[in-house]
């Protein structure tokens, strides 16, 4: 896909201007720091997918389907790459935050690590649910219980060592409602995705006693009826290990080149870098950028309308 003039232009010369000196100067990348910004604020950003990599995949696909209620949006074998993946959700990609799962031929097992942990996912009624993942020959690693509070939940793990927390709450547009992240510094992730990405704390807790503190940060007004981010910070714990399991999450963006620009210039001040410049995947044309926050968690941002377009080609 062919870029603009202005998006063509308007990374490099932002880019650039971060790094200029001088009184003229300054002032003019102050004006550009806050011009991209504000823009951030009011992108049309939303979730469209998280990658796992999966050791057995029709056998994931049917754990998540006959245990979760899931479905297999679409399914694709590239032999000449020797990978296949699946996309497995609560509704279609077009409209709902999904999961891709990527199966490389020959490896059975990944490492999980400890830096992501895990799946949110909403239900009427968690105890079937658990019943059934019991029955399939998951993990229950906690029970179904409110440990005295009002949210009743339960932890499982699927047969590849994906955690999911199970949330006993009413229908809501999108059961697969967030994932986790262990953070080092929980202020500064808060700061870089609220920067960066526009997003906003939607809810803030801690608990001292567990010794952790949480922030569900995310697009809309409430973090329950939206997927969000869950960044989670224990006391004390500065290091995490990444696995090879967990890849990242795709986010929508109407721009990817002045989406890149702002995380550029947000890791300037917290940290994190960009690791793939924006421009079309040469495979399918879908404009993206790609980036590792602060703690090194990567994100993917793709172009909302090449995203669309990529959907309905690869259901052709």
């Amino acid at each position: 896909m062919e870029m603009t003039k202005h998006t063509q232009s308007f990374f490099p010369l932002l880019i650039l201007s971060v790094f200029l000196v001088g009184s003229s100067m300054a002032a003019t990348e102050n004006v550009i720091k806050d011009d991209i910004l504000e823009w951030v604020k009011n992108d049309t950003h939303r979730f469209l997918n998280a990658v796992i990599r999966v050791g057995d995949l029709n056998r994931t696909v049917e754990f998540y389907k006959e245990c979760f209620g899931m479905q297999l949006l679409s399914q694709k074998d590239f032999p000449e790459k020797k990978y296949s993946k699946a996309i497995v959700g609560f509704g279609p990609q077009e409209s709902h935050f999904v999961l891709e799962l990527i199966y490389s031929y020959g490896v059975e097992k990944y490492e999980v690590g400890t830096a992501w942990s895990h799946f949110g996912l909403q239900f009427l009624d968690i105890y079937p649910v658990v019943e059934k993942v019991r029955q399939a020959g998951g993990v229950i690693t906690t029970e179904p219980g409110s440990n005295g509070g009002q949210q009743v939940y339960a932890f499982v793990d699927d047969p590849n060592g994906y955690s999911f927390e199970l949330l006993q709450r009413v229908p809501t547009p999108e059961p697969l409602n967030h994932f986790m992240l262990q953070v080092a510094d929980l202020d500064r992730a808060i700061s870089f995705y609220e920067k960066a990405l526009g997003m906003k704390v939607l809810l803030k807790y801690d608990s001292p006693q567990d010794k952790f503190t949480i922030a569900m940060v995310g697009y809309g007004s409430d973090y329950i009826q939206s997927p969000v981010i869950e960044l989670r910070y224990n006391y004390n714990v500065t290091e995490y290990t990444a696995g090879n399991a967990y890849v990242h999450a795709a986010i929508g963006t109407s721009d990817v080149y002045k989406s890149a620009a702002a995380v550029a210039l947000v890791t300037q001040e917290l940290g994190g870098k960009i690791v793939r410049p924006p421009g079309p995947n040469p495979a399918t044309g879908t404009k993206m950028t790609s980036f590792l926050d602060p703690d090194g968690r990567k994100t993917v941002l793709v172009d909302n309308e090449d995203y669309l377009k990529e959907i309905k080609n690869n259901g052709q």
